[in-house]
């Protein structure tokens, strides 16, 4: 009987042995080969060219953050059109082909007809540039007005003239410009070669050109301060790549290259 009774209990404790080591195995070989399955199909989904179009003021950290995204996303190419945010918004509704829109004001996102859901991600001041030395005895925004001074402005239709039309409206200032630009660094560039002794541009323009031109900030520039949105553009030839890179200028390394060129929070 007592020999009956053993044999029983180790014939039900190899059999519970031998279920248990069943059980473990399968768990721990799938769990490693499906996550390695995801991983490696999310990658390769990443590739191919990405068509960002870009406010003229986001140029040289925009072109920073597109090497970056490339270094960590091998197999992908950035590739820009930098230009007054108006026109940029207009090519693209005559059907130029783009995945990311970067504008220098919500407005000329509205003008988009075809774009996702738009996120402001950084803001811009205005701050006046002269050129080095400031020959023109610039002091503030006043001398915008001196028929004697050679200015330069960005057109009104365009985010950096829309803002400081807005400025001098709200100071009765009535500027007397010698030239209209398209675009902020077509403004800087005539301050650069001293062609003009001053400009309305970006504080980030004058920090990128400080080897050419000084910057004078002003107190009544705090009544323009420039929003600046991005979005996916809903017909995006490339819209897993869209969705990458815009996320990434909203990461924190996307923050942090902003942030250093001069850009503020929204």
């Amino acid at each position: 009987m007592f020999r009956r009774t053993a044999l029983a209990a180790l014939a039900t404790v190899a059999a519970l042995t031998m279920a248990g080591c069943g059980d473990d195995s399968p768990v721990a070989s799938s769990s490693p080969s499906s996550n390695s399955s995801n991983s490696s199909s999310s990658t390769a989904a990443l590739s191919g060219t990405i068509t960002v179009f870009a406010a003229a003021s986001l140029t040289g950290t925009f072109t920073q953050l597109g090497k970056d995204f490339e270094a960590a996303h091998p197999g992908t190419k950035v590739t820009f059109n930098f230009a007054g945010s108006s026109a940029l918004a207009k090519q693209i509704n005559e059907g130029a082909p783009a995945d990311v829109f970067a504008s220098a004001a919500p407005k000329n996102m509205d003008d988009v007809k075809d774009k996702g859901t738009p996120t402001n991600f950084v803001s811009n001041t205005l701050e006046i540039a002269v050129p080095k030395g400031n020959p023109g005895k610039i002091t503030g925004l006043q001398d915008f007005a001196d028929k004697n001074k050679k200015i330069a402005l960005c057109a009104v239709q365009v985010p950096c003239g829309a803002a400081a039309d807005k400025v001098f409206k709200a100071t009765g200032i009535t500027a007397q410009p010698d030239s209209l630009e398209q675009d902020v660094k077509a403004a800087l560039t005539k301050v650069g070669l001293g062609e003009v002794d001053a400009a309305l541009v970006y504080k980030t323009d004058v920090l990128s050109a400080k080897d050419k031109v000084e910057g004078i900030e002003f107190p009544e520039a705090s009544k323009a301060v420039n929003e600046y949105p991005i979005a996916t553009l809903t017909k995006a030839p490339n819209a897993d790549g869209a969705k990458a890179f815009a996320d990434y200028v909203l990461s924190d390394k996307g923050k942090a290259a902003l942030t250093a060129a001069g850009f503020s929070a929204p």
